[in-house]
């Protein structure tokens, strides 16, 4: 099969659904400069964050993974004068590295701080599930997971805003072939109806319903949209001034994650998620594209290491190396194999209602 990539990034037909125009540029490249404009003047958010504490304990939440851009997100808004509350969601699969920045991050700080921990026995039994319905969504469980918690820990707390690290600088180049259904519950529930055993219980998760009232409740704030964001100069303070280590990759704080990324998406599914990565990077002005093209010549991370999260991963589940291989051997399948709310938000009533939503600053 043939590879076209992308004359300005380094996106490539492993997108299925990449299109360019007569230059030879894809569209996320077109949509990075569609959407890479200035969201606003943070001052004016902090101003409005501040107002609605109004003797309330805290002004603000955020979710912290030990990651450069929630880290970020956190010493940002402490520098800015506001008093963030910090969940940190525990899945089971955090790495030393991260655990460490999430020490150093909240000890530092002074940062008020909460840990939620997933059952494991539950949570196992989801993401074996999406492994054996055979589909490259396998972040998604833990994704639903924090929106849920952070909207139910607004809900706790009466807190108005919830400050998230998402941002079109570094996350613009994003396949929704590679991985989509964050928000959709009903595509859980139904692989998990499907291929799990272990009754969920405690699993924090949201529907459709409960997702758009939440959020009418809770302004998520995507922070590092308001500035001028560049991940080096970020990494450069959190080292510098918190103790703050680099884990080797864009999520790598998380050894499922690092697996997932690095290991089950190319070898199964032909999906390198560092041409994302380094895609909105080089838009971003953060790395060239040569560079990019000599980094993905290397492998993902480095093999022995690789071999070493297998054999974890692997045991975690309680899985054999030959039953992990079969569920590498399943045929490929994809989000719309599954039932979800998708025909819901695709369509046209649905849109109009968020649509005017976002632009009464509701949502």
């Amino acid at each position: 099969m043939i590879i076209m990539i992308c004359n300005r990034c380094v996106m490539d037909t492993t997108d299925p659904n990449i299109v360019f125009d007569d230059h030879g540029v894809c569209n996320h490249c077109e949509k990075y400069d569609e959407l890479n404009v200035s969201a606003g003047n943070f001052k004016d958010i902090v101003k409005k964050i501040k107002q609605s504490k109004k003797g309330k304990e805290y002004d603000c939440l955020l979710g912290i993974s030990g990651g450069v851009d929630s880290s970020f997100v956190a010493y940002t808004a402490i520098k800015a004068g506001l008093t963030p509350l910090a969940i940190h969601l525990d899945n089971g699969w955090n790495t030393e590295i991260g655990n460490k920045n999430v020490k150093n991050i909240v000890r530092k700080l002074d940062l008020p701080f909460e840990t939620i921990t997933l059952d494991w026995d539950e949570f196992k039994d989801i993401q074996l599930s999406f492994l054996k319905a055979s589909v490259p969504d396998l972040e998604i469980p833990t994704d639903h997971a924090l929106l849920s918690v952070l909207h139910q820990v607004a809900d706790a707390h009466n807190i108005d805003y919830i400050l998230m690290g998402c941002n079109y600088r570094t996350e613009s180049h994003i396949p929704t072939a590679w991985s989509q259904g964050y928000f959709d519950w009903k595509y859980i529930k139904s692989i998990h109806d499907q291929f799990g055993t272990v009754p969920i219980k405690t699993f924090p998760h949201m529907d459709l319903v409960t997702l758009n009232y939440s959020s009418l409740k809770h302004k998520i704030i995507n922070t590092l949209n308001y500035m001028d964001y560049n991940k080096q100069n970020a990494m450069n303070i959190l080292e510098k001034e918190l103790g703050w280590s680099y884990y080797g990759g864009k999520h790598y704080e998380s050894i499922y994650t690092r697996f997932y990324q690095g290991y089950i998406l190319p070898v199964k599914f032909g999906f390198d998620k560092r041409k994302s990565h380094f895609s909105s990077l080089i838009c971003a002005g953060e790395m060239t594209r040569e560079q990019a093209l000599n980094e993905l010549k290397n492998p993902t991370y480095p093999i022995e290491l690789q071999e070493q999260d297998k054999n974890f991963v692997i045991n975690k589940f309680g899985l054999t190396l030959s039953e992990f291989n079969e569920l590498m051997k399943l045929p490929n399948k994809k989000f719309t194999d599954y039932p979800s709310n998708n025909n819901i938000i695709i369509s046209t009533p649905y849109k109009y209602v968020i649509g005017g939503l976002q632009k009464m600053g509701m949502m």
